[in-house]
């Protein structure tokens, strides 16, 4: 079985959409399980989540990172994916990481993004983080691991203690651990839809400046990124 873990906090505009997608996929339901783990949202993200996921509940612990943590613990799957509320999956995303993790030696999987609201500045922003995301892959510089769009080995996970609670960069920071315990793997073609919708608001390059200030001092900067805007 595969874990899905969605965390959300005032996503009632968009979870069902993804919660949608991660019904409507190629692989029977049975197969797989979603639990959303909410950071104490103020309006009916909850409410609008129960009916499509397996498990709702509130989160303990802190950050995004936190969140994921526990649905994890929570989860009853050899095989932890996450992805985001804003997102969209692919029909044929589960399946493809069944597919990855049974013919691939691997304990992390992770792939590509595309954005959902179009355009073309939005298009050449996530086309410059797929091609970073392929050269630090093949030059095993850097593991371009959002968590939106990956998946772990449970008991590998688990080893390599899990997301940190930080302001960023837990799910690159991850990807360090899990790759001496054994191989991190990128399928470009798992891709999801990405909301642009936090670059639009703040700025695509202050976004991407306070994202990576943060991840380089360690995830624990002072001051307020948009991750931070968005869980507690």
């Amino acid at each position: 079985m595969i874990s899905i873990v969605v965390p959300t906090y005032n996503e009632e505009q968009n979870i069902e959409r993804c919660l949608r997608s991660l019904n409507d996929q190629t692989v029977p339901r049975n197969t797989y399980e979603i639990i959303v783990v909410d950071g104490n949202s103020k309006d009916r993200t909850r409410e609008l989540a129960e009916p499509l996921a397996d498990k709702v509940f509130i989160q303990t612990s802190k950050r995004v990172g936190g969140a994921r943590n526990d649905g994890a613990m929570a989860a009853r799957g050899d095989i932890i994916a996450t992805t985001d509320a804003d997102c969209i999956l692919p029909r044929d995303w589960v399946e493809r990481i069944e597919r990855d993790f049974a013919e691939k030696k691997i304990v992390q999987l992770y792939g590509t993004v595309y954005p959902i609201e179009g355009g073309i500045r939005n298009n050449l922003s996530l086309l410059g983080a797929n091609v970073f995301s392929r050269l630090g892959y093949y030059t095993r510089t850097i593991y371009f691991t959002l968590g939106c769009n990956t998946a772990f080995d449970r008991e590998a996970f688990m080893q390599a203690g899990m997301y940190r609670c930080i302001d960023a960069g837990d799910d690159l920071e991850i990807a360090q651990r899990m790759r001496k315990l054994g191989k991190v793997y990128l399928d470009p073609a798992l891709k999801v839809g990405f909301s642009m919708r936090r670059y639009q608001q703040f700025g695509t390059l202050k976004s991407i400046w306070e994202w990576f200030y943060i991840v380089l001092r360690g995830g624990n900067a002072k001051g307020v990124s948009y991750s931070q805007r968005e869980y507690k």
